[in-house]
C-alpha cells in the first residue's frame, strides 16, 4: 500500500512540474515595446511614487521570472497595448520591466 502511494505521489508531482514548465516556456508576446512606453512607465511610477525594488545582484533579462518579493504593478491605464490585461510591469535597479502576469517571466526590459 505505501508502495503505490508513493508512486501516485511521484507521478502527480511529476505531471505538475511538466505543467508548469510548458506553462512558462509557452510565455510570448506579439506587443512591440517601445522606448517611449518605457519613459510613460517609469513617469507613472514616479507619480505614483512606487519604489524601485533595489537588488544590484539582479539584473533582470527576458525569460527571468521575477521573485515573490519583488512588487509588480498593472500597466497604467493611459498605456494603450493589445491585450494589456495580461501584462504587469515593476521597476527593478531604477529600469522598467514588463513581465507576463500569470508567470511574473519577465518579456522586456529597458536598459
Amino acid at each position: 500500500m505505501k508502495h503505490s502511494l508513493f508512486s501516485i505521489v511521484t507521478a502527480s508531482v511529476f505531471l505538475a512540474s511538466v505543467g508548469v514548465a510548458s506553462a512558462q516556456e509557452s510565455t510570448t508576446t506579439t506587443t512591440t515595446w517601445t522606448t517611449d512606453q518605457g519613459t510613460a512607465i517609469s513617469d507613472y511610477s514616479t507619480t505614483q511614487k512606487y519604489v524601485s525594488f533595489s537588488d544590484p545582484n539582479m539584473q533582470p533579462a527576458v525569460g527571468f521570472v521575477l521573485p515573490g518579493t519583488v512588487t509588480v504593478y498593472p500597466l497604467p491605464t493611459t498605456m494603450n497595448v493589445p491585450n494589456a490585461s495580461l501584462y504587469n510591469y515593476s521597476i527593478i535597479n531604477g529600469h522598467p520591466v514588463i513581465v507576463d502576469r500569470t508567470t511574473r517571466k519577465v518579456i522586456h526590459t529597458w536598459n
